[in-house]
């Protein structure tokens, strides 16, 4: 049985702020592929495909990480509190909204 946590985090940029958002969450992927458990952390961008149609939020992270608790410190890790709370949660951030979500192939 696998204990890999795989994660899906998703964000819709502000209007006009797509290029400044990608950019701020690619800047978070070099430490963090460093970070013990981190197994895949890849920033990605939607684009259009007959085969896949359905609805997202244009940009998302693809991330596996090897337990529960390598995924969990790294969301207590400075760099990422202090994006959420910069980024999404102030009124001055580039983040319109965002979802986390966490899934296991056991």
């Amino acid at each position: 049985m696998s204990s890999i946590l795989y994660c899906i985090a998703q964000f819709t940029p502000k209007e006009g702020k797509f290029d400044a958002l990608f950019e701020t969450l690619k800047a978070l992927e070099p430490d963090t592929l460093r970070e013990e458990g981190c197994l895949r952390y890849r920033v990605t961008k939607q684009i259009q495909n007959p085969f896949a149609e359905g609805n997202s939020m244009p940009i998302v992270f693809n991330e596996a990480w090897a337990s529960v608790e390598d995924f969990e410190r790294h969301c207590q890790r400075k760099g990422i509190v202090d994006f959420f709370e910069k980024e999404c949660l102030s009124e001055d951030g580039l983040v319109k909204a965002y979802n986390v979500t966490a899934y296991s192939d056991a």
